[in-house]
């Protein structure tokens, strides 16, 4: 039943996962008991669930109660209980909540650093994710470095065309576009997407987000034609991948539609800031920060 869950919500099903999650939830609890570990990793993933549809304040509450069971159970250097922290830390960022998630970010690595070394993946996966704090914070230039000295790592350790050191890359180049570094980040999108196109194919998931950088990279450059290509380009093969209503799906509408309105093709512009409403209205509901982001697009472009 976990494993369902977790496949559901791979595929985007995150009602379903819910669903299911919680019924796996509550029968681990009854047969296993609450402080099982396995009944905690139902916590976790109902949690996930949750997260994924815009639930972060009921989200948050069970991160955290998972993370003081594991705390409890598992002690504080457990791999499973460090998992938590990080997990933690991501409806934090959802809420604004930037320094406690800061915090639990440093907490990990820290830990991790002192159980794994500072060379594991488990490793540099904490310092991706307090790099990714420090940036929700403005704190770019120190991202930049943290990114920098992530990839130098990950180079030499996993090698410089794994999947995850293509992904330090990326990160590095949101980094430097976050401080106006728009040629230089550019670059870097552009080297990442010829490396994951060779590594991982054309339509793998990582590919199609490094298309989604470089249209950015170039709309801010004011490319508005070339990102449009790219954009069209992003959003069929999200569609064969993924289907049309997936969220990353309706995520390529939405950037599409903002190509389009930059370059002052309204109507088109509008049809789809329509679709991608009516789309995230069905998959995530009307409160969704999601939602509400294309009913602002929409608003703006009408008004």
């Amino acid at each position: 039943m976990m494993g369902l869950t977790i496949s559901l919500n791979h595929q985007g099903k995150f009602v379903e996962a819910e669903a299911l999650g919680r019924q796996a939830l509550q029968l681990k609890g009854k047969v296993l008991g609450k402080e099982h570990p396995d009944t905690l990793g139902s916590i976790n993933n109902l949690a996930s669930s949750l997260y994924q549809q815009g639930k972060f304040v009921e989200a948050e509450a069970l991160h955290r109660q998972a993370l003081q069971l594991r705390e409890k159970v598992l002690g504080e250097e457990h791999p499973d209980t460090l998992a938590s922290m990080m997990s933690l830390a991501s409806p934090l960022h959802q809420q604004g909540k930037f320094v406690e998630a800061e915090a639990l970010d440093r907490q990990a690595l820290q830990l991790k650093e002192k159980v794994l070394g500072k060379e594991h993946p488990d490793t540099l996966a904490s310092m991706m994710g307090l790099a990714s704090s420090l940036r929700s914070q403005g704190k770019f230039i120190e991202a930049e470095a943290l990114d920098r000295q992530t990839l130098q790592l990950k180079e030499k350790v996993l090698g410089e065309k794994h999947p995850d050191t293509l992904t330090s890359i990326n990160n590095l180049a949101l980094s430097l576009y976050l401080q106006g570094k728009f040629i230089e980040a550019k670059a870097l999108h552009r080297q990442t997407l010829q490396l994951r196109e060779k590594v991982l194919g054309k339509e793998h998931l990582d590919t199609l987000a490094s298309i989604n950088n470089l249209a950015l990279s170039l709309r801010l450059q004011g490319k508005f034609a070339e990102a449009e290509a790219l954009d069209r380009q992003t959003l069929q093969l999200k569609e064969k991948v993924l289907g049309k209503e997936h969220l990353d799906t309706l995520g390529s509408i939405n950037n599409l539609a903002s190509s389009l309105y930059q370059q002052g093709k309204f109507v088109k512009a509008e049809a789809l800031h329509r679709q991608a409403l009516q789309l995230r209205e069905k998959a995530l509901g009307k409160e969704h920060l999601d939602t509400l982001a294309s009913v602002i697009s929409l608003i703006l472009l009408l008004y």
